[in-house]
């Protein structure tokens, strides 16, 4: 007798989202050094940065060389600012390649890389946060024209849409398109055009016609 094993496949598993390093550097000098200070201080010592790029020795040195040629461009010793101008420079730019140092190991640890971010003083820019669209008409660049665009409908939907200029007795076609946007031109400057479209997709079909809205036409 022959016994027939079936193998099973686990779903795959989303991976957590990318957490993007920020690294907002202040403009004034004492500030600047204030915080590469604090991020020297939280990489120092930190499991998750075992080989800083660059070294976290060599990043004191500059802030410290730093410090010295803002007291002296403070004291107005000539040709300080300068050096100090020059020195700001290096650090920033140390401190950017920290930044991706601590980037590439956030990206190998998905999972706590928010966390890894935050444990070297560094900030996780914020992801933009978009408004679902909805369905809106707006004036076209010229008189009787309308621009419309309504929300996605997915990859392959297309879109037919529809005016009507008696209040929506009578509605009439506008060219259909493959993007959730068009611009319906000719219409009667001075007058209230409502619109509504549907969206065709290869699963669903075709859809069904959306709430009217209205627009004065100039």
């Amino acid at each position: 007798m022959t016994t027939t094993t079936t193998a099973t496949t686990k779903p795959a598993t989303k991976s957590a989202p990318r957490s993007i390093v920020a690294l907002k550097l202040p403009g004034p000098v004492p500030a600047l050094i204030s915080l590469a200070r604090a991020i020297v201080q939280s990489m120092t010592g930190n499991a998750a940065f075992a080989t800083p790029v660059p070294a976290l020795a060599d990043v004191t040195t500059a802030i410290n060389s730093l410090a010295t040629s803002e007291a002296a461009a403070l004291a107005r010793t000539q040709g300080a600012v300068a050096t100090r101008n020059d020195q700001r420079a290096a650090l920033v730019t140390m401190l950017q390649e920290l930044q991706g140092y601590v980037q590439k190991q956030a990206d190998a640890n998905r999972d706590t890389a928010t966390a890894i971010v935050l444990s070297a003083g560094m900030q996780v820019r914020k992801a933009p946060v978009r408004a679902p669209r909805v369905f809106a008409a707006k004036p076209g660049t010229v008189s009787g024209a309308v621009k419309l665009e309504a929300a996605s409908a997915g990859h392959r939907a297309s879109y037919e849409w529809q005016y009507s200029t008696d209040g929506g007795k009578t509605w009439v076609f506008a060219p259909a398109t493959t993007q959730g946007k068009t611009t319906v031109a000719g219409l009667p400057s001075g007058t209230t055009v409502q619109f509504r479209y549907l969206a065709v997709t290869p699963k669903g079909g075709q859809g069904d016609w959306s709430p009217a809205v209205s627009l004065l036409v100039k």
